[in-house]
């Protein structure tokens, strides 16, 4: 029996809080039904206030299936979409109470970026741990003080009830939810298919390197950035990547934390720890590996880097998220 997924849209949803999610659930269908897994793992559809076209920030209309009011039980998964038109929705009592329906209709609910204002309106989020973009987590907190915010996972498990980080985290959501219904070769496998580069878990941060600290304005700057995330393991002092920008290092360590919001340093360490994430859940290698491949060089200054950064040791990080190599 197919697992029904259920979106919930409305108008001023980003396009790819829908799109993205809704094609890791096809994609996983036919990846289950290809390898014998299951032979129709989910079946999808997308419900809005009307049937028909409903209006997107940035992209084309999205069509609904079906209204709200028309969805009858049983769900598997429940999705709510986000984007700017969330806190207009979570305002919308018509859609907060279909939301509230459909979810005692449900297994599971969850929510993708803003859709988590609607959650809350409808009091599903009281008393849980859920995070939403990080931009708007203030702004969420502020709203729903029930509503315990964690601002760094890219998504959050409580119970039955998952809330994602902004836009992309969406498909790391919905792969989450992959994972957890037809298991991590499965979930991999559509991850590989739809090219993403490898499954984040929800513990890793919304703020990466690229992510956490901003893009610098002078090209000099941004050039290095980049160069940095391409040479993690090259000898990144202050003094080298200032000759490489042509400033003296007292000048380039000012310019480079106006232009990127954190030290010269602290970007390093970023970058290498993103590096060392993705060798530990991609490959068998020992941790001196990881360290030289890495640019930190030693076992010990790995260590120091992820108890600071990720709040574990590599082991661990990897005993929790290395994908089963079963099947």
């Amino acid at each position: 029996m197919s697992r029904r997924i259920v979106f919930v849209v409305y108008p001023g949803i980003v396009a790819l809080d829908l799109v993205g999610p809704h094609e890791v659930f096809t994609a996983a269908a036919e990846v289950a039904s290809r390898t014998g897994r299951d032979a129709a793992a989910y079946r999808v559809e997308v419900a809005g206030p009307e049937a028909g076209a409903v209006s997107t920030t940035r992209g084309p209309a999205i069509v609904a299936d079906s209204s709200i009011a028309a969805v009858r039980g049983p769900i598997d998964t429940l999705v709510v979409v986000g984007g700017e038109g969330a806190r207009v929705g979570a305002d919308d009592a018509d859609l907060v109470a279909g939301v509230r329906r459909l979810a005692r209709l449900s297994r599971r609910v969850t929510s993708v970026c803003t859709g988590a204002y609607v959650l809350a309106a409808a009091g599903l989020l009281d008393g849980r741990r859920a995070t939403t973009h990080w931009a708007w987590c203030g702004d969420f907190a502020g709203r729903y003080p029930r509503v315990t915010v964690d601002a760094e996972p890219i998504f959050v498990r409580d119970g039955n009830v998952w809330t994602s980080a902004g836009v992309t985290a969406g498909m790391d959501l919905a792969l989450a939810l992959v994972d957890d219904d037809l298991g991590r070769d499965v979930a991999l496998m559509t991850a590989r298919q739809l090219v993403l580069f490898v499954q984040r878990p929800g513990g890793q941060s919304q703020f990466s390197a690229q992510l956490g600290a901003q893009l610098a304005e002078r090209e000099p700057i941004r050039d290095l950035q980049h160069w940095i995330v391409e040479h993690p393991n090259e000898e990144h002092t202050v003094d080298r990547l200032a000759a490489r920008v042509a400033m003296s290092p007292r000048h380039f360590a000012r310019v480079f934390r106006e232009e990127v919001g954190c030290t010269p340093a602290a970007y390093v360490e970023r970058v290498r720890v993103d590096v060392a994430r993705r060798v530990l859940e991609t490959t068998d290698c020992g941790i001196n590996e990881v360290s030289r491949a890495a640019g930190f060089g030693t076992a010990e200054t790995t260590r120091r880097a992820f108890a600071r950064r990720v709040g574990t040791s590599p082991s661990e990080y990897r005993d929790r998220f290395r994908p089963s190599r079963a099947g």
